[in-house]
């Protein structure tokens, strides 16, 4: 295989697997009543090691302000997160996860542990380190290269 051939190959199967992936975890995470974009907000919002503004928790999202918005806003009639004006900006509205936002992060996690066990287990270690290094690197070569 050509090395045009064999990059496009891993582009597809990148892309392909990522989806995939993606869509296999929203199943599993159905019963929780959450969208992806939903548990998705939920995770990075309990990740974040300060409070996300709406601005940059659409940027993790990958999605415009306009959707983060009306999602910020599902959520936060569900009693999962709340907003809080910013002290230096009152235009900046922050987004942090309720004790309850904070109870379905652990289902979330526990789902997605349970998931990832799965799919990864009858990998070889090695494989599994070499091919985490090199989604890395990817991973910073494609952000450095969009900045």
């Amino acid at each position: 295989m050509s090395k045009d051939l064999l990059q496009e190959a891993f582009a597809l199967a990148l892309h392909d697997s990522a989806r995939a992936w993606r869509h296999a975890l929203d199943r599993r995470l159905k019963g929780l009543g959450l969208s992806q974009t939903s548990w998705m907000s939920i995770v990075f919002l309990a990740r974040a090691e300060t409070p996300l503004t709406q601005t940059e928790l659409a940027n993790r999202l990958s999605v415009e302000g306009p959707t983060v918005v009306a999602m910020v806003d599902r959520l936060q009639r569900a009693g999962l997160v709340r907003r809080e004006i910013a002290p230096e900006d009152r235009r900046i509205r922050r987004v942090l996860l309720t004790p309850a936002g904070q109870t379905v992060y652990e289902e979330v996690k526990h789902v997605a542990g349970d998931f990832r066990c799965e799919m990864l287990d009858g990998l070889d270690t090695a494989a599994l380190r070499q091919a985490t290094n090199i989604l890395q690197r990817l991973q910073r070569v494609t952000e450095e290269s969009s900045r």
